[in-house]
């Protein structure tokens, strides 16, 4: 059986795969081998910090309304607890985005928390 190089497709799928890992420190881009061990690695990873980005997120929403809250003398649980016992439905980074640029609208509705929770 004759030997089989497939010239332009191996080329192309060469080149296609250096384009992608462009940047990549060292080896990892230039050399195949190493080059698809990162492109796959790095798919890996981007795959998994998709789903943590949403987590980082809601952390950091959480942390902004419990700063904020304690400035309005509550904790975050507490201030959380009066929102939903009051009826107000509102997602914590619209929470956030209030504490950021309407204080005085978050301090009414940690007003409102305070007197669902009766205190």
């Amino acid at each position: 059986m004759p030997r089989v190089k497939g010239g332009s497709a191996s080329d192309k799928k060469r080149k296609k795969l250096f384009s992608i890992t462009k940047g990549y420190w060292g080896r990892k881009k230039n050399v195949y081998r190493r080059a698809r061990e990162a492109y796959l690695h790095s798919l890996s990873r981007a795959y998994v910090d998709r789903k943590r980005k949403k987590r980082d997120f809601r952390r950091l929403w959480i942390t902004r309304i419990n700063a904020a809250t304690r400035s309005c003398g509550m904790s975050y649980s507490a201030f959380m607890n009066g929102l939903k016992k009051s009826g107000i439905v509102i997602n914590r980074k619209m929470l956030s985005e209030l504490a950021i640029n309407d204080m005085a609208a978050f301090t009414q509705l940690t007003a409102q928390a305070k007197n669902a929770l009766g205190k």
